[in-house]
């Protein structure tokens, strides 16, 4: 086993920093995770492991104490969609950081920069990342520089940017930039990368290139994503009209990667960014099964959508298994477009009486809303070759896990708290519809209704719009006769 050491991470709320701890963790380290607002890392899993330590990092006597008795610290910090004016505050931040890590005597600084091409007048948001390397590198601590370019994950956000204009544009003109050479890297990749640089030697002080094992054209990367995601390919048609602004702008109507994010990226994009050398195999080796290839690395990032515990949106889903797969703290225009209709309403019934109106549904019973328009989109399920309603259900009052419903599928029961139906109609995406149910202090129950859908390609997001001013007739009738039903029963109940 390597030493263990102890490593402040800072950015730990950032999209790389949250995934870097619960690794440096597995290798046998300490953890100091160094946050401005610590009361966001509450709820991680790992927040128990870890020491927590609030500093802001312009600030040097805050950051010099958070990094006293620290042997290895992650500077994961940027300010790229802070503002226009995020180089000057990159560069004094780095300055700052430097000097804290040099009073508090750490032993090595370990950065995470952008891949850069060699002798060409830079895009803002490399030249950033290139002097903020360089600051690190000359702050008398041994520094490790990982040069990266397109980090493939969902959370990323230049992966992101790629699989939304992938998604919802079937054709589309680009930028000449769409023919540019780019050497992407999974995220696992760079995490390995990131925690085997904690124990390089003291005498080395440098950059590294980093990247996986192909290099591609963004419009291979586009034509990739789509055949791994399952879509039809892509028609893209290169322009020289675009400049990179009117590119930004363009991404931004069509993503919802913010403008102040996705403008920097894109000026970017300008650059062929390849691997000009591999020397950081000399001290993190090569995995035996070789580097992550890109098609792998986006099935990992799209698994999480196409597995079955999806119903909830990823700022409340449970913590994911892999680093590709997304975190909570992700903003919400992470891991792909997902559209819910939420509803909630006070039932004057005991839970269990609501529950035995939802173990209920489908079948002989219905629906509880407008029976006319369950039957007309079950005929519509089976001219398009889907199940439409002729299944019905196993048992008239009953449910478990794997029950055909209709044409949803039971995917999820726990008794009298929450039934999830997964949806097995042709639908350009994928469709949950969750039921729960929660007591409250005087006896009345609170049901949550939660429609969910995952679009697939542009037919999936205008299927979603098309149907949306439907909701309230089908999923608000829904529960307003789940309500009165229950209400009946409980009744009926009182009145003996």
């Amino acid at each position: 086993m390597s030493e263990s050491l102890v490593c402040a991470v800072t950015g730990v709320t950032g999209y790389v920093g949250g995934r870097l701890v619960p690794e440096l963790l597995e290798a046998g380290h300490r953890v100091r995770a160094v946050a401005r607002n610590p009361e966001r890392l509450e709820g991680r899993p790992w927040y128990d492991d870890v020491e927590v330590a609030e500093a802001d990092a312009t600030e040097l006597d805050q950051i010099r104490a958070a990094l006293e008795g620290v042997d290895v610290a992650y500077y994961l910090i940027h300010a790229l969609g802070s503002g226009r004016r995020f180089e000057a505050r990159d560069r004094e931040t780095a300055r700052t950081f430097a000097r804290a890590a040099r009073e508090a005597g750490v032993r090595r600084i370990v950065y995470l920069g952008g891949l850069v091409p060699p002798d060409e007048d830079l895009s803002p948001h490399l030249e950033s990342r290139t002097e903020v390397g360089e600051i690190l590198l000359a702050s008398g601590v041994p520094t490790t520089v990982l040069r990266a370019a397109v980090v493939l994950g969902s959370g990323s956000a230049s992966f992101e940017m790629m699989r939304y204009l992938t998604e919802r544009l079937p054709a589309m003109t680009t930028p000449r930039w769409v023919d540019n050479r780019i050497q992407p890297i999974a995220i696992r990749d760079v995490l390995r990368y990131l925690v085997g640089s904690a124990t390089m030697p003291p005498e080395v002080n440098r950059a590294f290139d980093i990247g996986g094992p192909e290099v591609l054209t963004y419009r291979e990367m586009m034509h990739r994503y789509a055949a791994v995601a399952g879509l039809r390919r892509r028609v893209i048609v290169g322009v020289g009209l675009l400049t990179p602004r009117l590119s930004s702008l363009w991404v931004s109507l069509v993503t919802p990667v913010p403008g102040p994010l996705a403008r920097p990226l894109v000026e970017s994009l300008v650059h062929e960014v390849v691997c000009h050398e591999h020397d950081i195999a000399e001290h993190v080796p090569d995995p035996p099964e070789g580097l992550v290839p890109f098609d792998t690395a986006v099935r990992w990032a799209l698994q999480r959508i196409q597995d079955a515990d999806v119903a909830t949106r990823w700022s409340s889903a449970a913590v994911p298994g892999a680093p590709s797969d997304p975190l909570p703290s992700d903003p919400d225009w992470a891991g792909g477009s997902l559209y819910r209709d939420e509803r909630r309403t006070r039932v004057d019934a005991p839970l269990a009486t609501v529950w035995e109106v939802l173990q209920a549904v489908g079948g002989e019973r219905g629906w509880y809303s407008w029976p006319l328009a369950w039957e007309v989109r079950g005929v519509l399920d089976r001219l398009s070759g889907g199940p439409g309603l002729r299944r019905g259900r196993r048992h008239p009052t009953r449910l478990v896990a794997g029950d055909a419903v209709d044409f949803w599928r039971v995917e999820r029961v726990e008794h009298e708290r929450v039934l999830r139906l997964r949806a097995e109609m042709r639908l350009p995406g994928l469709a949950w519809l969750e039921l729960a149910v929660r007591p409250e202090a005087d006896g009345s129950t609170t049901l949550r209704q939660v429609a969910t859908f995952h679009p697939h390609g542009l037919a999936g997001q205008l299927y979603w719009w098309a149907v949306t001013p439907f909701h309230g007739v089908v999923f608000g009738g829904m529960q307003r006769g789940m309500r009165a039903e229950a209400e009946r029963l409980a009744r009926e109940e009182a009145s003996g």
